[in-house]
């Protein structure tokens, strides 16, 4: 099917089985990412644990910054309730994750967002909590310029999106004075002990590649960060977190635009990586959607591809045993996650 015709049938399709159907047809003439794994002798594909539980507690976000796979906006409406955080707080008793990522959007803008995370803490005094900040919303008039001293206060280790250490490829990427609203928070993080050495408060920064392109070796991104970040602001923070865009919401949408789906497909298939196939992230990790619903990874999250039919769909009827025993769901957008070094929610695979 041409992807013309696709998109013309925009109003009959849910979103999620649109950009699908475009991915089938683009990489139809293409290996199949089930068969590249089979060749490395890792099909059935499951996961080994689940030691990372991702909540994203809505879409909703100040900003709409076009490589988003989330699709997030301010015009989102999508905002997890109390209710199904209280079916989350039921399956982390019982999962023993060491890690609870929370995420959006932006997740701060969930009314409920500092209840969830005072919940968490009650379980678990040492679990690490993430949460993925945009940094601008910090920075907003409003009550939201309290929340780096109740991330002091709980010890939730930060992943912020910086797309750039400077101000023009930065704002390109998400918007207008993006850059300087960063850079005003992470001066307030640092003062607080945020990104320095010994606190315990951990500040990492995320890279996406602004175009059609693998983004560059993690070290050497992450020291000339440091370096430019350093120099120019006086700031400093952890880890530096390349995370490879993947052909999905608004940067599919930008390769359909630019005519470069195919070359990027291509591209990703090109430098499929067998041992970061290995190591992906969907493979110890387990993604809960804003309503509850049951994902692999985040991504399988935005295009609606829910985990395996024959094990619990909700999150309100979690089985961790049932989980451990399914087959990952796969798809041709998996390529962006074992291209060159890998790419997960926590950076390079290897």
């Amino acid at each position: 099917m041409k992807l013309q015709s696709l998109k013309r049938r925009g109003s009959k399709l849910a979103k999620s089985n649109i950009q699908l159907a475009i991915l089938e047809t683009t990489t139809s003439n293409i290996s199949r990412f089930e068969d590249k794994l089979r060749d490395i002798n890792l099909m059935p594909f499951k996961p080994i644990g689940i030691d990372i539980f991702q909540v994203n507690v809505g879409y909703l976000c100040n900003m709409t910054c076009e490589h988003c796979h989330v699709d997030a906006g301010p015009t989102r409406t999508e905002v997890m309730t109390k209710e199904t955080m209280n079916h989350c707080l039921e399956a982390i008793k019982k999962v023993g994750a060491k890690t609870i990522d929370i995420t959006g959007g932006a997740p701060e803008m969930n009314p409920h967002f500092k209840w969830f995370v005072n919940q968490i803490r009650e379980i678990n005094k040492e679990i690490e909590i993430i949460v993925r900040t945009n940094l601008t919303i910090l920075a907003s008039n409003s009550e939201y310029k309290t929340y780096p001293e109740f991330f002091k206060e709980n010890k939730l280790t930060l992943i912020a999106s910086l797309p750039c250490y400077t101000a023009k490829n930065t704002d390109k990427q998400r918007g207008d004075k993006a850059f300087v609203r960063s850079v005003q928070v992470l001066k307030i993080l640092n003062e607080l002990g945020y990104g320095k050495k010994d606190t315990g408060l951990n500040l990492h920064l995320v890279y996406n590649p602004g175009g059609a392109f693998l983004p560059g070796d993690q070290f050497k991104l992450e020291i000339d960060y440091k370096r430019n970040l350093k120099n120019d602001f006086d700031l400093e923070f952890n880890k530096l977190y390349t995370i490879t865009n993947l052909p999905i919401s608004r940067f599919l949408d930008f390769l359909l635009k630019e005519d470069k789906l195919d070359h990027y497909m291509q591209l990703l298939l090109d430098a499929f990586n067998p041992v970061a196939a290995d190591g992906v992230m969907c493979r110890n990790t387990l993604s809960v959607s804003w309503d509850g619903f049951l994902f692999d990874c985040d991504f399988n999250q935005m295009l609606g591809l829910q985990v395996e039919k024959s094990v619990p769909q909700h999150i309100r009827d979690f089985n961790v045993k049932e989980l451990l025993a399914r087959n990952i769901i796969l798809g041709q957008h998996c390529f962006g996650c074992t291209a060159g070094a890998g790419s997960s929610c926590q950076g390079t695979v290897i």
